[in-house]
């Protein structure tokens, strides 16, 4: 049997399909991550990072766990409204913007992560359950269970960041996840938008792009409390 794939085999463009040109994946993960498509549960690897964060402790948390702990407050597993509200506020968003993502976070996931059919009159979201609250229309880099996917993070830069090396600008961070679109899901097509349309307001640098390493760090988390302290002028802005 062969033990090696043919050239064909391994093409990541088809001829009668332009778009396969024009949104080309990376074929040299391999060279520097190991196992790039490996769904890893613990950390948020990269080319870059290949063991994730450096000092980050994941508690053993999942990569989806991480992502949202910021806003768990008193660590006690349970992310409250008003949790969601002091958190966005600590980061620097201001009292409308926070009481909205509060409303539509709240009000959308709260429901699937609780372990009861019965709904909460206080809309808590359980940072156990977080993996059942995950959308469609995404970018794919959470696997279903709320691991975390290298290849697809690095295969968005790829794709869509054609300006500069593993930056986005805002119109190319529009057009992917105008890209990511499944059919008639309007919610994860709103959802979208608002997530990434925040993380771009909250970690762009100062000529307007979105970093690989922003986002990657927005995946497993560590990206909000440095964002606070920025807010606070403990360090300086992410770029």
């Amino acid at each position: 049997m062969p033990t090696e794939a043919s050239a064909e085999a391994m093409a990541t463009t088809a001829e009668k399909s332009p778009i396969t040109s024009e949104r080309k994946v990376r074929s040299d993960l391999d060279t520097n991550l190991p196992k790039p498509y490996l769904a890893r549960a613990l950390a948020a690897p990269d080319s870059e990072n290949i063991n994730g964060t450096w000092s980050h402790k994941h508690n053993g948390m999942s990569v989806l766990q991480q992502h949202v702990s910021f806003f768990d407050q008193d660590d006690d597993g349970i992310i409250r409204p008003w949790d969601t509200y002091r958190g966005f506020r600590a980061m620097g968003f201001n009292m409308i913007f926070s009481f909205f993502f509060m409303i539509f976070i709240h009000g959308a996931l709260s429901y699937a992560t609780l372990s009861s059919w019965m709904p909460s009159p206080f809309f808590p979201i359980y940072v156990r359950n977080i993996h059942r609250a995950k959308h469609g229309s995404d970018s794919g880099t959470y696997d279903t269970e709320g691991r975390f996917i290298p290849a697809q993070l690095e295969n968005i830069f790829s794709k869509y960041g054609v300006t500069q090396a593993d930056k986005l600008s805002f119109k190319e961070l529009w057009h992917m996840t105008n890209a990511n679109r499944d059919i008639f899901d309007f919610f994860g097509w709103a959802a979208s938008k608002l997530e990434w349309g925040a993380l771009y307001v909250l970690a762009k640098d100062e000529n307007g792009f979105l970093s690989k390493e922003a986002v990657r760090r927005c995946f497993d988390g560590t990206l909000f409390p440095y964002c606070a302290k920025m807010h606070q002028g403990g360090v300086d802005k992410f770029g």
